[in-house]
């Protein structure tokens, strides 16, 4: 239900894969500004690094499952899903 109402609102899975990549960058962006921003040291910084690193299971997961929804809906895109025909 969540996947087909996200499928709807234009959400596809090479956006949620793409968010999944990104929060793994934000994650080290975090830490690192944590790091240097804060003087709460080192465990501070490796929470935020943590919490903004959890998001991109989540996302990953999200990205197979609307891969699935459109699998069988059959408007998956792109040249990675592309099924070659035998001639």
């Amino acid at each position: 239900m969540v996947i087909k109402k996200m499928h709807d609102m234009g959400i596809r899975s090479e956006h949620a894969y793409l968010a999944g990549v990104a929060s793994i960058g934000l994650s080290v962006v975090s830490w690192f500004a944590s790091m240097k921003a804060e003087q709460a040291g080192t465990a501070r910084a490796d929470r935020w690094g943590i919490f903004v690193g959890e998001w991109a299971p989540t996302f990953m997961a999200l990205g197979l499952a609307l891969s699935h929804y459109e699998q069988q809906e059959g408007t998956l895109t792109g040249s990675l899903h592309a099924v070659k025909q035998a001639s």
